[in-house]
Parts: C-alpha cells; structure tokens; sequence
C-alpha cells in the first residue's frame, strides 16, 4: 500500500476550495459549465456519478469524465454512487479523474479498492449516507486523500442539507487531525452560502454545491464570489 497523504499543520489550514457539481449543470452544455466554474474561480469539478441501482438515478460515465478533462485544468473530482464500484475505478482514472471517491455502503472490499484506485494513479476517497456511523471508516483514514460527508442522501441535487452532517464533520476533522493527516475532508449535499460557513468552521477543507452554483440566476461567477464571502 503507498502511503497516504503527509500530515496537515492545523495551525495553517486554508479557506475551504469550492468543487461546483455538474450535476445541476445543464447536462447538455456540460463543457460550458465546467468551463464558467474555472473562470468563476473554482478549485475542483465535482462529477457524480450514478448507475440506477445504488442510488435511484442515472448520470456520467467514463467517457463524460474524459471528455470534461479536456474542458478544464481543474482536479476531477469523481464520486461514485454505484454498486461494486471496484468494477470502475480503473475506468474513471483513464479516463482522468484526479480524485475517485466509493462508498462504504457498495464496496464488497473497502481497503483493496482504496488501493486499487491508488494503484491505477489517482487519489482514493470514501463516502458514507446519512443513516452510516462514521466509525465504520475510522479503519481506512489511513488509506485515503478525501473524505466525503454526504449532507442529503445521495441520488439528486437539490435537497435541504442535513444538519448532522456537522457533527460527522467535527468527527472526522477529530480523527484526521489526530493522525496528522492532510486528507481532504469535504462535504456535499444542500451547501449554500448561508450555511457554508458553518460547514467550514466545523472543520471541511472543501465544500461541494450543484445548484447554489448553476441555479444561481446572477450566474456561477457571481455564485461563487458569494461562497467565497461566506467562507472568508
């Protein structure tokens, strides 16, 4: 197993990157979005990714997340809402993502897809519902560079952000920082501006937000500014 990420000075911790979710993006101008989020000034593209069966919806595959690579010099973000999702890993780092998250809820094998995804040259992370105790993935912090606390049940944007996801923040900023670990503890589902510096101050390192962003009627630049805002 190659070694996860160096440890973190707490004392010089920066403000919270921002990965916009082209999952409220107008799926058929998907360049444009990842485009308007890079010169919005985005640090990430957040791509879900969704098969029908772990999550009751229907999103991108691998050659989406290829093609949005050629789009943007920002980090891919790829998280995978799908059943054995060990299956896929390979794929969607060919295919460029720079970060593949799973889910403990879908991996039959939770620390060999870690590996895995490590293996084949991208950055692993794990994801845990709502409804999962976050000890279930105190095991495999050592092996990854993300940590993902879903704030709505997966599956669709849009949803009201759910308010103890904080205390799973808390935790898990807890547990990383004990082990001086500078993974990514980041955070999806209902973020907005007026709730962003909340999930911040409790301990995310990078925020995700879909429709906050591309529903924003003064546009994603002006979306982003007033995350940024929230967060400075």
């Amino acid at each position: 197993m190659m070694p996860a990420a160096m440890p973190r000075d707490k004392g010089t911790r920066p403000a919270p990157k921002l990965a916009p979710s082209i999952l409220s993006a107008d799926f058929a101008r998907l360049a444009d979005a990842v485009v308007a989020a890079e010169a919005g000034g985005a640090d990430w593209i957040h791509v879900d990714v969704m098969d029908g069966h772990f999550v009751p919806n229907l999103t991108f595959g691998p050659k989406t997340v290829a093609d949005l690579s050629k789009a943007t010099r920002l980090p891919l973000d790829v998280h995978l809402m799908i059943e054995r999702p060990e299956d896929w890993v390979a794929r969607f780092v060919e295919a460029g993502a720079t970060y593949v998250t799973v889910h403990i809820e879908a991996a039959r094998d939770v620390a060999g897809t870690l590996d895995a995804i490590r293996g084949a040259g991208a950055k692993p992370g794990i994801t845990l519902n709502p409804e999962t105790d976050v000890a279930r993935l105190l095991p495999y912090l050592d092996r990854i560079d993300l940590v993902l606390v879903m704030s709505v049940h997966p599956g669709s944007g849009g949803q009201a952000f759910i308010p103890s996801a904080l205390d799973k923040v808390r935790a898990l900023r807890a547990a990383l920082d004990a082990r001086g670990s500078r993974a990514e503890l980041e955070v999806d589902g209902g973020i907005k501006p007026e709730n962003a510096g909340d999930v911040a101050r409790a301990g995310a390192s990078v925020l995700v937000a879909g429709s906050a962003v591309y529903l924003d009627p003064e546009g994603v630049r002006a979306a982003l500014a007033k995350f940024r805002t929230a967060i400075a």
